[in-house]
């Protein structure tokens, strides 16, 4: 799979994912905030329901249900509206408030302001006949009484009594007030003798409480207030979205298709630099070593093809000294091989006699060539980390005397005084033999580079927490131009002995 596609594939996994939640949980908290809307909107209307019918039942009309209907919407925070069944406006909040009145919206709730009709649970069929004859001569008789308070500023509520049925009486006022209410209520005649007629026919109904209920309906019906139509908030009201699930599937196929498109883009902005490096990659491993990348930005794969150029340079330096150090070697061994191979001629064509001293001569410059080769060994192991040192306590002083008597002979037949200066005494842990060998090259060089008369000293000293050895010379010194070339393999400074 390539890594476009897995790209691709993650990001759009994690898309519709997240997408996914995202949904769900906006549709579980728009279900809930449905639920609950609907919930506080049918609280409302049971509870304005239960008010205006209480209005209505305790006064025996809706005159004045003005105040109740502007203190519900104020309550409720909504448009109230109550009107008959034909239409008629009994109160509206709007009106009520200086407004134009909105148009309705919803079905009406229906108030019914008829006394309440329940009977004991194993009341009889009779009983319950006799039940509701009382209630609608209480509540005929109580009406009476509560237009007559009303006038006075006394309200009325239902009592009841176990066992009894229900009756309105007056709340806390002036007790003559309320006898004289009462007493005009008495004047009423009791509905008893008429309803006796009316109502047996519900003895042998089928449902006796249905039949009741309609006889309780009728005889108030002259009496009762209309029953009433009750509408809350209005049209033009902001009503609470529905959340649609195909609009939501919509938006996340968006958002899926613009993750795709930042993805298919994401990963040709990757790609691109990476193909470039791959390109590079194969010419660089045929052969191309002057193959490069361009370089623009500063991301993490600027950073990349930065390195990829840094390791082609100093691939194709490391084959530059390869190659210099190939031609070095040979050209090293080439003169030494060439006089031994002349000397071997000579003394098999007979040209030479051979002679002690012959033989040393030539057996000295075989060990000189040994030593190049031994050098060479030893450089190859120390590039490959595998070079041993065997390492102890070392005294510098004594090993640069050391050094100064293993060359005094040839410094003296080179007429070159050699001395030894002791700054300070120190010991390190060291390996001596490589200490050894890295000194004597550098007194090698200084007596072969310091004319007859001169000196080439050993200095031994202590710099704070590290001691050091110096080796310096009277000869004429190494040229500023050849200095950068000084630690370079096998690199002489006469000019005649660097050709490649």
């Amino acid at each position: 799979m390539s890594f476009r596609l897995r790209v691709v594939l993650l990001i759009v996994f994690l898309v519709t994912t997240s997408s996914a939640a995202t949904a769900w949980l906006t549709l579980r908290q728009a279900e809930r905030q449905l639920t609950d809307s609907v919930q506080a909107s049918q609280r409302d209307v049971t509870s304005a329901v239960r008010t205006l019918s209480d209005y209505g039942r305790t006064r025996g009309t809706w005159e004045g249900v003005e105040k109740p209907v502007a203190q519900l919407a104020a309550e409720l925070g909504q448009r109230v509206r109550l009107e008959t069944a034909a239409g008629a406006v009994l109160a509206d909040s709007d009106l009520l408030g200086g407004h134009e009145a909105r148009p309705v919206a919803g079905v009406p709730s229906i108030v019914d302001a008829l006394p309440p009709l329940t009977f004991p649970a194993s009341a009889a069929v009779d009983h319950k006949l006799t039940w509701t004859i009382a209630v609608v001569d209480n509540f005929r008789r109580g009406w009476v009484a509560a237009e007559c308070l009303d006038r006075a500023g006394v309200g009325m509520h239902i009592q009841q009594y176990p066992g009894k049925p229900p009756f309105l009486v007056a709340d806390d006022g002036p007790e003559p007030v309320i006898a004289q209410c009462n007493a005009l209520a008495k004047e009423l005649p009791q509905y008893r003798e008429s309803a006796d007629v009316f109502s047996k026919p519900c003895l042998t109904a089928a449902d006796p409480h249905v039949c009741l209920q309609k006889f309780m309906a009728d005889a108030l019906a002259g009496t009762a207030p209309e029953t009433a139509q009750l509408y809350l908030g209005a049209r033009d009201e902001v009503v609470t979205p529905q959340i649609s699930s195909t609009s939501i599937a919509l938006a996340a196929a968006a958002v899926i298709l613009a993750a795709i498109l930042a993805a298919v883009l994401l990963s040709r902005r990757v790609l691109r630099p990476i193909g470039a490096l791959t390109t590079a990659s194969r010419r660089l491993g045929s052969g191309d070593r002057g193959e490069r990348v361009p370089v623009s930005g500063r991301d993490e794969l600027t950073d990349l093809a930065r390195a990829f150029n840094r390791m082609a340079e100093s691939l194709a330096a490391s084959e530059d000294r390869q190659r210099r150090l190939i031609a070095d070697v040979a050209h090293e061994l080439r003169t030494p091989l060439a006089n031994l191979r002349g000397y071997l001629e000579g003394l098999a064509d007979g040209v030479l006699r051979p002679s002690p001293e012959l033989f040393a001569s030539l057996h000295e410059e075989a060990l000189l060539q040994q030593r190049i080769v031994d050098d060479l060994q030893d450089l190859a192991m120390a590039e490959a980390g595998v070079l041993a040192y065997h390492k102890g306590i070392v005294d510098v002083a004594e090993l640069a005397e050391t050094c100064r008597t293993a060359h005094a002979a040839v410094a003296e037949a080179a007429g070159l005084r050699l001395d030894v200066s002791v700054a300070a005494a120190a010991r390190v842990h060291a390996d001596p033999d490589r200490l050894r060998q890295v000194i004597g090259n550098l007194m090698r060089n200084g007596i072969a580079a310091t004319p007859p008369g001169g000196r080439v000293t050993l200095v031994v000293g202590v710099d704070g927490h590290q001691a050091f050895l110096a080796v310096s010379d009277t000869g004429r010194g190494i040229a500023a131009a050849d200095l950068p070339h000084v630690f370079d393999r096998l690199w002489r400074a006469d000019p005649a002995r660097r050709r490649a």
